[in-house]
């Protein structure tokens, strides 16, 4: 198997001590965290959970490179590679998760997919601009259920005028997601079926951060 570096952003999901999904944070923040002696990684190997604090973390790198190296992403060192965590637990106090969705950019594109809620086309990120369906100079809000993707065609025919003025009609009624858009992405790659094991339908509220 061959080993992939993978970049110190990518993200890692925090347990809380209750075993409960409570956040993402990036592999720098992880082990800064692992450093402290305030959390463990998590390895899930089939139905089996393993533990290792930083220190044995790092001692087991060299096995893992030998036998698992396509299991794992890897961080490279200027004496060795270490394989990034995915999972870690937090071994203080207990932090109940975060339900609430971050209104962000980020977040309103990927529940639009990218995708002008007025023509229906798929445009790059450069081609769209974030539309309010109630005019703000009509007292419309930045909510998830005002805010949706527009291309810059259709956003400058709509201008100050709501959909139906504008002779506009929207594909589909915006409405405030179940669970951050973002992660659904990020679980779709292997390397990251092992999140599935928390993330049950309970917790796909967690605020994801960077």
């Amino acid at each position: 198997m061959i080993a992939t570096t993978c970049s110190l952003d990518e993200p890692v999901l925090v347990l809380n001590r209750a075993w409960m999904a409570s956040r993402v944070v990036s592999v720098r923040r992880s082990f800064i965290l692992l450093f402290r002696s305030v959390a463990e990684v998590i390895a899930v190997n089939g139905t089996r959970y393993e533990i290792f604090d930083v220190h044995s973390w790092l001692e087991m790198g060299e096995l893992q490179r030998q036998y698992e190296a396509g299991d794992h992403d890897w961080i490279r060192t200027a004496s060795s590679m270490v394989a990034a965590p995915r999972i870690i637990r937090l071994t203080g106090c207990t932090r109940p998760p975060n339900n609430m969705v971050p209104l962000s950019r980020r977040n309103l594109f990927a529940r639009d997919g990218n995708i002008c809620q007025y023509c229906g086309k798929r445009y790059p990120l450069s081609d769209l601009s974030i539309d309010h369906v109630v005019p703000q100079s009509r007292g419309g809000r930045n909510t998830w259920t005002n805010l949706v993707c527009a291309c810059v065609g259709c956003n400058s025919r709509k201008g100050s005028r709501t959909p139906r003025q504008a002779g506009l009609q929207l594909i589909r009624k915006p409405v405030k997601p179940r669970h951050c858009p973002d992660r659904s992405i990020r679980l779709r790659r292997r390397q990251y079926e092992a999140w599935r094991v928390f993330l049950h339908e309970a917790y796909w509220n967690v605020e994801l951060r960077d």
